[in-house]
């Protein structure tokens, strides 16, 4: 695998994308070894970590289908929330987490 690719954030990152390179920490503490795909898990895991970008294979970038995917992965997960937090009042500290939870999952900053 070459050490091409394409440089993104981590809010473009999505599941499923390849990576084009190892990803290290700012000790240099390898996190993901290139070629591995990324998940939802270790997405998560190295935005906690501030990781701010990462590189990643273009035909994954590209890929139509795995796009879908994402996408529809995404709307589920937000479908999941409303029905979890379905029961909670409008001005609840609930409410706010619930706020939080959907920026989150849509990839906005909080």
């Amino acid at each position: 695998m070459s050490e091409g690719g394409r440089e993104i954030s981590m809010e473009q990152a999505q599941e499923g994308m390849v990576l084009a390179q190892a990803l290290s920490d700012a000790s240099g503490t390898v996190l993901l070894a290139q070629g591995a795909t990324l998940t939802a898990a270790n997405l998560t895991a190295l935005r906690r970590r501030n990781v701010e970008s990462c590189r990643v294979v273009m035909d994954e970038v590209l890929d139509p289908a795995a796009q879908a995917h994402a996408e529809q992965e995404r709307l589920r997960r937000l479908e999941r929330l409303a029905v979890l937090f379905r029961a909670t009042p409008p001005d609840s500290a609930g409410a706010e987490l619930l706020a939080l939870l959907q920026r989150y999952r849509q990839g906005s900053a909080t």
